[in-house]
């Protein structure tokens, strides 16, 4: 639905701006075949209405012109809806073309690759700097299904539904959620916002969405907050914010991520490492991601709470 929004915007913009003259929304009906599809002139008024609107905010300048043969016309003048000359040092060229190179998957890489060449065709010099990050090569994998839409989502703050597998459950349960922020941590995607259904602020995991994502009708119930700090309700579940330490065995060649978290590593015998990581709230729904490459020593209630998990899972 957002995506066809855009679309219809867009090629009212285009009309409104693609021909010298004021179109009444007879014309603008038979141009747009968006408005073709619409049954009743009642909501055709109403679908136009909002999209007029809808441009205006966005900063376009639309011109109400009366008495055109009877009818009211609109018009968007050229002149008065064009940006000022763009201007860029080499620093921000430089930082606008790693902002580019950044995303490789969705649709968002046409976009960005679409507005370099834009910028380039206007001559913005964003080759002259590029042996100062040219080793630099960012990346931000968006491979998710649920990505794109729960980032529509989230822009035109749209309540979602989608099926979530927690990591201790065998089968998903459905979540409704109203989305505010995604961010990316430690190269997986989480999305934060209110779920409806335990009237809570709760964080998601992209990879554990099974499905498609459901858009819902109606408005947020919760206040957004001004600032969404995903990166650290993630990180203090997933025990980056310690109160101890734990011991567990990591199979040899496995788990590099708990490598890197872990402050003592020594071989042991037959194919296994002793590892001493931080422990905090959450340690285990992670552990028991690694599934048989991990076995915790201690403590006994990580131990536990590991090996209900995994019970959880084998059940299904």
């Amino acid at each position: 639905m957002a995506i066809a929004k855009a679309e219809r915007l867009m090629n009212l913009a285009l009309c409104l701006l693609g021909t010298g003259r004021a179109l009444t929304k007879r014309e603008l009906r038979t141009s747009i075949e968006a408005y073709l599809e619409v049954g009743s002139d009642d909501a055709f008024n109403r679908m136009f209405e909002r999209d007029k609107d809808d441009l205006r905010e966005l900063g376009m300048v639309i011109e109400t012109v009366e008495n055109l043969d009877g009818d009211v016309g609109y018009v968007a003048r050229r002149d008065r809806n064009q940006l000022p000359p763009v201007t860029l040092d080499a620093e921000e060229a430089a930082a606008l073309g790693l902002a580019a190179k950044v995303w490789q998957q969705a649709r968002l890489a046409g976009a960005a690759s679409g507005a370099l060449q834009k910028l380039r065709a206007a001559g913005m010099p964003l080759e002259e700097d590029r042996e100062a990050y040219s080793a630099l090569e960012p990346r931000v994998p968006a491979g998710e299904a649920a990505f794109e839409p729960l980032m529509i989502a989230c822009r035109d703050r749209r309540p979602v539904s989608f099926d979530y597998r927690k990591s201790n459950a065998a089968r998903p349960g459905t979540r409704h959620v109203e989305p505010w922020a995604l961010e990316c941590w430690r190269g997986h995607w989480y999305l934060a916002g209110f779920d409806r259904d335990r009237g809570a602020v709760r964080v998601f995991r992209l990879s554990r969405i099974v499905g498609r994502v459901r858009s819902r009708s109606g408005t947020f119930t919760a206040e957004v907050p001004g600032q969404v700090a995903v990166r650290e309700s993630v990180a203090r579940w997933a025990g980056e914010h310690a109160t101890g330490q734990a011991r567990i065995l990591l199979r040899a060649g496995a788990g590099y991520p708990l490598r890197a978290r872990a402050t003592v590593v020594s071989e042991r015998d037959g194919g296994w490492d002793e590892l001493e990581i931080p422990y905090g709230h959450g340690l285990g729904a992670w552990l028991a991601e690694f599934g048989p490459d991990v076995i915790v020593l201690e403590p006994a209630e990580l131990r536990a709470d590991v090996v209900d998990r995994l019970r959880a899972v084998a059940k299904g």
